[in-house]
């Protein structure tokens, strides 16, 4: 089950709005770790991955950042409701 989820993960993660042409196997490679490590609660749901890698942008690997643009620092992520404790 545990194999399923992490290629479903890469999957995900690959199939993510990018804002380089890279190839699917280039992303998997520069995102593989950060997507498991900041995101991986959120399999299945490609949409919250996505959202949660850009909103770990500023941690993620430069290799992976290069994958995705850059926020605007005008227009932070939002924040999910309770993050902040409160």
């Amino acid at each position: 089950m545990k194999l399923t989820s992490l290629a479903f993960l890469v999957a995900c993660v690959a199939a993510a709005n990018v804002g380089t042409a890279a190839t699917r196997d280039e992303q998997t490679k520069a995102c593989k770790h950060d997507a498991i490590k900041f995101c991986a609660i959120h399999i299945p749901n490609r949409q919250k991955i996505e959202e949660c890698m850009k909103a770990h942008y500023g941690k993620l690997s430069p290799q992976c950042q290069a994958m995705f643009d850059a926020p605007d620092d005008d227009n932070p992520p939002s924040r999910q409701a309770g993050s902040d404790g409160s």
